[in-house]
């Protein structure tokens, strides 16, 4: 007799959440379908697509890649593996950014290394009137967060380009980023997701910093006076980013801290009568 809905969230070897996001993928239901038919017997194609899924999250591909989304800031992103998938303690980034955007402002917004455009797509949901541009060295990334603006109805502007280098003298009111700052030699990178994940999108030299060091000097010549800088960055990186960031002629510079207390977050601004 056939597995059911209920046998089959307890799947040996997989976490039930893991085995709830499959099966509910696989049979292209919702949760509450799930709970509201657990005696329900998943017909042969079914069970065929969910023992795949299973078959790959056992190999330790990540269920986001395996279903194909990930929900970041209360939306569903279309997410493959050429870009990073989004992870919740980004958010923070997010909402330090709509902290700086007045709701009516046609403020100009720059996001650095959009990867599959959930921040600058975050942004533009909540704040429809800026005009908000969104840089990525890899034309794959591209692609996939200009189908997912389309998907959330958002006008972003997308422009190829390693971090700043195409984009001439524009300057903007806010620029904001989630690098790359994992150190090439971090174990971790052989470890659990990330091995599935786009190296160039998780590590920057030596130290992990590279990637900031370039965005901090490159950032404050296309900041319009008064204008501020994000970004986020490693658990142990913020005293090294605020370093940066004053190194650079940055003022009010802060760091905010995620929800496990963790710095996360740095950032500050251009000086109000910096020409630059």
């Amino acid at each position: 007799m056939s597995a059911n809905i209920a046998e089959l969230l307890r799947t040996p070897g997989l976490a039930p959440l893991d085995a709830r996001v499959l099966l509910r993928a696989a049979l292209a239901t919702t949760d509450a379908q799930l709970a509201a038919h657990p005696e329900r017997v998943p017909g042969e194609r079914e069970r065929a697509r969910f023992m795949e899924f299973v078959q790959r999250r056992r190999a330790g591909e990540p269920v986001a890649y395996i279903i194909g989304e990930r929900e970041f800031y209360d939306l569903a992103f279309k997410v493959t593996p050429a870009v990073l998938i989004p992870r919740p303690e980004t958010e923070l980034l997010v909402e330090a950014a709509l902290e700086r955007i007045a709701a009516d402002a046609e403020c100009r917004v720059l996001d650095l290394g959009t990867g599959s455009g959930c921040v600058a797509i975050a942004l533009a949901r909540h704040r429809p009137r800026a005009r908000i541009a969104a840089t990525d060295v890899a034309p794959a990334a591209l692609a996939l967060a200009r189908e997912n603006a389309a998907v959330h109805g958002v006008d972003i502007e997308f422009v190829e380009s390693e971090w700043l280098a195409a984009l001439g003298g524009r300057r903007f009111d806010l620029i904001v980023s989630n690098p790359p700052y994992v150190a090439n030699g971090d174990p971790h990178l052989a470890q659990g997701d990330l091995r599935f994940e786009p190296r160039a999108a998780l590590a920057a030299g030596t130290n992990g910093l590279d990637a900031i060091e370039a965005i901090v000097e490159q950032a404050c010549g296309h900041l319009v006076p008064g204008g501020a800088l994000l970004f986020e960055h490693g658990h142990e990186q913020g005293s090294c980013s605020r370093v940066l960031l004053a190194a650079h002629g940055y003022d009010r510079i802060f760091t905010r801290r995620d929800l496990s207390d963790i710095e996360r977050v740095s950032g500050g601004l251009t000086a109000a009568g910096d020409s630059h």
